[in-house]
């Protein structure tokens, strides 16, 4: 399973009934040779009903926590109700 496969399986089974979608930022970023992957999510969860968008992107971020540390340089998220 690759790196944008695994970050939809981590949220859509954390976040159960969740839309997920995963996307490469990398060419948004061409031109500095930092390590690990550009990545862009979008998320449509009833879940966030009630939620700032900052506890929305906590929630995300809490999710792929180990992925931040060693595999993604830098996340991109889009968070919305169904």
């Amino acid at each position: 399973m690759d790196l944008f496969e695994k970050i939809k399986v981590k949220i859509e089974t954390a976040l159960q009934g969740a839309i997920v979608e995963v996307r490469s930022e990398r060419s948004q970023h061409i031109g500095h040779g930092a390590g690990g992957a550009h990545v862009g999510v979008k998320v449509i969860y009833d879940g966030f009903k009630d939620k700032s968008m900052v506890e929305q992107h906590q929630m995300i971020y809490t999710i792929l926590k180990d992925e931040m540390k060693q595999e993604i340089h830098s996340l991109q998220i889009e968070t919305r109700l169904e």
